[in-house]
């Protein structure tokens, strides 16, 4: 797959869920680029070469504080945010769906989300400059069935970058979400096989996407090209987006 070249030399990136799946794939394509990862996830994966990881469990307010320090005390700063750590939860209609696992997939998607964007801003607007990306879902826009915490948790991730965006408008630091299709990830596990084919069929290119796909968008995403653009959703849907 041909990419496009940035160069992130001299520039610190933190990815949430970079030990697998689309978190991964980012924290690779940004440390290739020349950038210095962290990744912060709870399952530490000591195998990606060149980057740092942090122990994180970004539904605690604690210890993504902690994190947040540790992070500016070996790196000094951080000039990219990535938002990728995400559930995918059960596949059960709203009338079966338990409470527990609502709040499981909305503590992780969408407070998760928050908490690690507040701690980004609250360090970004010291130098008035930095790159925030959230990834959200195709699914945050459509409301897929038997789905509902998963759909609502993305939904409230487009609304958060929406809103953050415009707040943070008037300063260097751009917002911005991702909304991808079905992508090829370890996430597809947790959907029953009639599950992934139902959301498979709706992909006018027919196959899912490559999490170096997504990385792409974000690679553009993080760097001085995306200069006007801030509080948009990017569609990486194969076609399937139709707003």
């Amino acid at each position: 797959m041909v990419t496009a070249s940035y160069d992130f030399s001299g520039q610190v990136a933190v990815i949430t869920g970079g030990s697998g799946g689309i978190g991964k794939a980012i924290s690779q394509r940004l440390q290739q680029s020349g950038a210095q990862v962290c990744n912060w996830d709870v399952h530490v994966n000591t195998a990606h070469q060149g980057s740092h990881f942090i122990h994180v469990d970004v539904t605690s307010e604690q210890s993504v504080h902690e994190a947040m320090d540790q992070t500016l005390s070996k790196f000094g700063k951080i000039d990219i945010f990535v938002n990728s750590a995400g559930i995918a939860g059960p596949v059960a209609n709203v009338s079966d769906y338990s409470l527990e696992d609502w709040h499981r997939v909305m503590d992780i998607n969408l407070t998760g989300t928050f908490l690690c964007c507040r701690a980004a801003v609250a360090h970004m607007q010291k130098n008035n400059r930095g790159r925030i990306v959230n990834l959200a879902s195709i699914a945050g826009k459509e409301g897929n069935p038997a789905q509902s915490a998963y759909s609502a948790s993305k939904a409230g991730v487009i609304a958060l970058t929406k809103s953050l965006g415009k707040e943070l408008a008037k300063s260097e630091i751009r917002v911005n979400c991702i909304a991808p299709a079905m992508v090829a990830t370890e996430l597809l596990d947790q959907m029953t096989a009639e599950k992934r084919e139902e959301n498979f069929s709706k992909i006018p290119m027919g196959r899912a996407g490559l999490p170096e796909e997504i990385a792409s968008i974000v690679a553009w995403l993080s760097s001085d090209d995306c200069s006007f653009c801030t509080s948009t959703v990017f569609d990486a849907s194969g076609g399937r987006a139709t707003y």
